[in-house]
């Protein structure tokens, strides 16, 4: 079975980071920083910084489980919350950057608010909708307020 890893990457400016996607055929939708659990990854943890270098040639720190599911294909999903501590989108490295036939990639920061998420196709939808109840009832990490 295979286990997923994404991260909610929350920014001093009290935002969070997403990756915008634009495919031929599909409505635009956005995603969170991560992917698949590979091998040689010491665990989830690991496996979500070295996402977060390959993808946003990014760094983050204060790492905190934040929702788990298991998607339709039997894969088991783990979304943490982490301050992202930089960035530079240009430099990403990931091999689905490379591919033309992928779409585009976008990096946004959206402000950390009900609204702004609300107004998102953030996919998966759960997550979405766990980021909504986090902000109604504060639980999201402190610092980013």
């Amino acid at each position: 079975m295979r286990e997923r890893v994404r991260a909610v990457l929350l920014t001093d400016r009290a935002g969070m980071l997403v990756i915008h996607r634009v495919r031929p055929g599909t409505d635009p939708y956005q995603v969170l920083v991560g992917g698949g659990v590979e091998d040689g990854d010491a665990g989830p943890e690991a496996a979500l910084l070295r996402e977060i270098r390959e993808e946003i040639a990014g760094t983050a720190v204060d790492l905190r489980p934040f929702h788990v599911w298991r998607n339709d294909r039997g894969e088991t999903e783990r979304f943490y919350t982490a301050r992202v501590t930089a960035w530079n989108f240009a430099a990403r490295t990931g091999p689905e950057f490379s591919r033309g036939d992928r779409g585009e990639y976008l990096l946004q920061e959206v402000p950390l608010t009900a609204d702004a998420i609300g107004a998102l196709n953030l996919m998966p939808p759960q997550i979405k909708a766990a980021l909504l109840d986090a902000l109604e009832d504060g639980s999201l990490p402190a610092a980013t307020r």
